[in-house]
């Protein structure tokens, strides 16, 4: 059994709080502090306010081994750490001559003159161990008290990754001793969280007790998370491989990849190994899908375009829509999304055409046909395959939901050896 080493990591800034910033910080500390053994257990962000600062501190320590704090050292008024920080500890402040001469340092070699407010950074509680940064004027400070340790870093985000790769984290690694921590993670697609988990449920029951499960859902998509934690790296990766042989029988269906693996990732790999070319006709989705393809590098070697025909005009004059039909049945039906997928594909000269319509919302519904009502289809030389959606209210949801699931039906597509029959 191993002892788990827990970690807190608080945010301090109003313009966090305020929303006027997005905190990417977390995630990141989070990561690396996980790649070294350490678990974070809360995650908490603050204000700019001294009593508020305090209490969370205060907080934190009662549940964390580790506490990672970023923001708030600047030269300004409303940068309160440090002296929080003092009051906290019941130390005054000293300036460290290290500090002080790396910020002279900056300025000089910028050209710049440098006032008591730049000469104050150098200021440090007393009982800070001064963690140098060597990309900005903010010092880092460690701090150990009860078994407890702190550290403090500028919010600036390549200020504090240099920090935390640099001095933080291998300091913690010494004075911790860490356990392993190991994820694996299983992507799938096609099936929702609860149907998942039943299925799995009786695999998930009889998991080592050192093996958690997390479901982990994102827009059509779910994310079977394992985590081991033990002391042999090589016994971990063996065990989660055993755990993922053994439940793949109940979904291979259903997963694309793992890890780090996207959807449009893993068919780029399969248009590649296939040597197929593929075009995108996007209605509802307005290039999304394009979008969410050529963002893989390298896309460029099977992905020859995309025609958006938004309009009905379009889908005519440059896909070749038959008017008639779209009078008679609507654009959102099967078979204009059939010569939608056609029309690209023989437009752009491709292997395969994929293609997109529907009422994204939150307007255009029908009773016949509500805000959420779309078709897919994949068109091949040899056939074609459609489906019908029928989906919320929501438009940005309706939108990315459409792109996994027509990417999704052009995977099973080839996959399932579908091109060739």
């Amino acid at each position: 059994m191993t002892n788990t080493i827990r970690a807190e990591v608080v945010t301090i800034g109003d313009e966090i709080l305020f929303g006027q910033i997005t905190d990417t910080n977390t995630a990141w500390i989070g990561t690396e502090l996980t790649n070294i053994g350490i678990r974070v257990v809360r995650k908490t962000s603050v204000g700019d306010q001294r009593e508020a600062i305090l209490q969370i501190l205060h907080e934190a320590h009662q549940r964390a081994d580790v506490i990672i704090i970023t923001g708030g050292l600047g030269p300004t008024k409303d940068d309160i750490t440090k002296k929080t920080l003092c009051k906290y500890f019941g130390v005054g402040m000293v300036r460290n001559p290290d500090a002080l001469a790396l910020v002279t340092d900056f300025f000089e070699k910028r050209g710049r003159e440098i006032t008591e407010i730049n000469r104050g950074q150098a200021d440090l509680p007393a009982n800070a161990v001064y963690l140098q940064n060597d990309w900005g004027t903010a010092p880092g400070m460690w701090f150990e008290q009860d078994n407890t340790v702190y550290v403090s870093l500028p919010g600036v985000p390549f200020e504090m990754k240099h920090l935390m790769s640099n001095r933080v984290l291998p300091k913690l690694t010494e004075r911790f001793d860490p356990p392993i921590i190991k994820h694996k993670m299983i992507r799938t697609v096609g099936i929702g969280e609860s149907f998942l988990a039943e299925r799995i449920a009786d695999w998930e029951d009889n998991l080592p007790p050192h093996i958690k499960l997390a479901y982990l859902p994102h827009f059509g998509q779910v994310r079977l998370r394992l985590t081991a934690t033990g002391t042999d790296e090589p016994t971990l990766d063996r065990e989660l491989a055993n755990e993922v042989a053994k439940v793949m029988p109940l979904i291979s269906k259903h997963v694309y990849g793992y890890d780090a693996d996207e959807l449009e990732t893993v068919i780029g790999r399969l248009l590649m190994d296939k040597k197929l070319t593929l075009a995108t006709a996007e209605s509802c989705t307005g290039g999304y899908v394009a979008s969410r393809i050529t963002s893989v590098p390298g896309s460029s070697a099977y992905f020859l375009g995309s025609i958006v025909s938004y309009s009905n005009d379009v889908k005519i004059n440059q896909l070749g829509v038959s008017a008639e039909t779209i009078q008679q049945v609507g654009a959102v039906s099967e078979v204009v999304i059939t010569q939608m997928a056609e029309g690209v594909r023989k437009v752009l000269n491709a292997d395969v055409g994929i293609a997109t319509s529907g009422i994204a919302g939150p307007d255009g519904g029908t009773p016949n046909k509500p805000v959420g009502t779309i078709w897919i289809a994949v068109s091949t030389d040899q056939r074609i395959v459609t489906r019908l959606l029928k989906l919320g209210p929501y438009r940005d949801q309706n939108i990315q939901l459409t792109t996994t699931y027509v990417l999704n039906l052009l995977r099973e597509t080839i996959v399932d050896n579908r091109m060739s029959e």
